[in-house]
């Protein structure tokens, strides 16, 4: 463990994890330097749950000396390692560790690991519940919100920490971090993501796969179809060190019942009331709940309890004579075409948004087999029209989320369906995808209240 001394935190954000690692550093000692691109004010509300604490801010920009004159510096996960203020960092001989890092190091509880392309924040959720349904003590944070670091001092052995990892987040942990703290990881699915961060699919799967260099030895690793092939390709040794469970073999769905080794933890009809996609999370959480010691009774009993997580493919109800469903989670063309192919035909899709560099043929086939018409909006919207047009869907454009929900409206009748889920980045016009996805919610309600719009 460290010695208290100077640290600087890059990056305060706004989704808990900067100021959690700034107020853990400060009582642990620390002199902290706060330094962030962004404003006093744009960070008003970050900054003022950290009033009281003793921190320095640089806010802004960056100051080079603030990098290099100090003995700690906290990288921000959304900042690549290549970052000009971390390679000076590293030039100038001082440490950059990471909040998820610190953590590691630290915990006294027993941690599962939860990483995939999709479902992550899911799985996540779901296994948490399962844990404290059988009563067993668990707390969850990481990529899916909030800092553990804040709980800390609370924790014990005999508890168990669920954190979500994202790449940003595993890309050189086990570098970081002395020992494999982790006890059972997941996997939920290795698909195509993060491509302007890793350059590659297989540099990106390969930061996703060093959660198994974090993985004590025989520790089990809980993982979707394809998983284990591209492991084996691409992390060959730490592969020989855990010991796999898939879905598909140990796991299954097999009828109505959610398996494990052919013991029953749970009846796919207790899950009907969540989307059809969240079965192999469910599974998995089960799998992981039954691993770490939950009976399978109760497992079985809670299916029917679980809630999913707002935004994925979340059912907002008729809204001024539309079903209305939130999938604004999405920020990847195969995540919005999954969720299309979970609801009737027929439907409008509003997609749209900063476009990454991701293949969109899927999504387009699926749109044109499954929407009656498509709406987009946002930096991508004149480009994505083109494809989607090409393929046969009636398609309209819109520069913001609020000319798209009232453009939809107008395209569809009483009793038809509406789907917002973008299939791309939101920062063309919003911090995150929740604060995008919370003014479309808004523009809806607005619909709520306004004359009843049919064609």
């Amino acid at each position: 463990m460290r010695t208290a001394g100077r640290a600087t935190v890059q990056g305060l954000g706004h989704f808990g994890g900067g100021v959690g690692v700034a107020r853990f550093l400060a009582r642990e000692g620390w002199k902290v330097t706060v330094t962030d691109l962004q404003s006093e004010e744009e960070l008003a509300g970050s900054l003022a749950s950290l009033e009281g604490v003793d921190i320095r801010f640089s806010l802004g920009g960056h100051d080079r000396a603030d990098f290099t004159d100090t003995d700690l510096v906290v990288a921000n996960p959304a900042v690549g390692p290549e970052n000009e203020y971390l390679c000076a960092a590293r030039a100038a001989d001082v440490p950059v560790v990471t909040e998820v890092g610190l953590f590691l190091e630290r915990c006294p509880a027993r941690v599962v690991a939860v990483t995939g392309t999709q479902g992550k924040s899911s799985t996540a959720h779901f296994l948490h519940q399962l844990l404290v349904a059988a009563r067993i003590p668990a707390r969850i944070g990481g990529n899916i919100g909030g800092s553990l670091l804040d709980e800390l001092s609370e924790m014990n052995s005999e508890e168990i920490c669920v954190v979500e990892l994202s790449s940003y987040q595993l890309e050189g942990l086990a570098k970081e971090v002395d020992r494999t703290p982790i006890e059972l990881g997941i996997v939920t699915n290795l698909l195509e993501d993060h491509l302007e961060r890793h350059g590659t699919a297989e540099a990106y799967h390969a930061a996703k796969l060093e959660l198994l260099d974090l993985l004590s030895d025989g520790a089990p690793l809980l993982v979707g179809d394809g998983v284990v092939e591209r492991a084996r390709t691409l992390a060959p040794d730490a592969a020989e060190r855990v010991g796999f469970h898939e879905s598909g073999s140990l796991m299954r769905i097999e009828g109505a019942s959610f398996t494990l080794r052919a013991e029953v933890l749970g009846n796919t009809a207790g899950a009907g009331h969540l989307p059809d996609f969240q079965r192999e999370n469910i599974l998995l959480a089960l799998s992981a709940a039954r691993i770490l010691g939950a009976p399978a009774a109760v497992l079985s009993a809670s299916v029917p309890t679980l809630t999913g997580l707002d935004h994925r493919l979340e059912d907002l109800g008729v809204i001024a004579d539309r079903r209305v469903y939130d999938n604004g989670v999405s920020t990847t063309p195969d995540s919005t075409e999954a969720a299309l192919d979970s609801l009737p035909e027929g439907l409008t899709l509003i997609a749209g948004g900063e476009a990454k560099a991701l293949p969109l043929d899927g999504l387009i086939r699926m749109a044109a087999a499954r929407a009656r018409q498509v709406v987009l909006f946002g930096a991508c919207a004149e480009e994505w029209s083109r494809a989607f047009r090409d393929a046969g869907s009636s398609c309209e454009v819109t520069a913001t989320i609020a000319d798209a929900v009232e453009t939809a409206w107008s395209m569809s009748s009483s009793g038809d369906t509406l789907l917002f889920s973008p299939a791309a980045k939101s920062f063309d016009a919003y911090r995150n995808f929740r604060e995008r996805a919370l003014d479309f919610r808004a523009r809806v309600r607005e619909r709520a209240s306004a004359p009843s719009t049919t064609s």
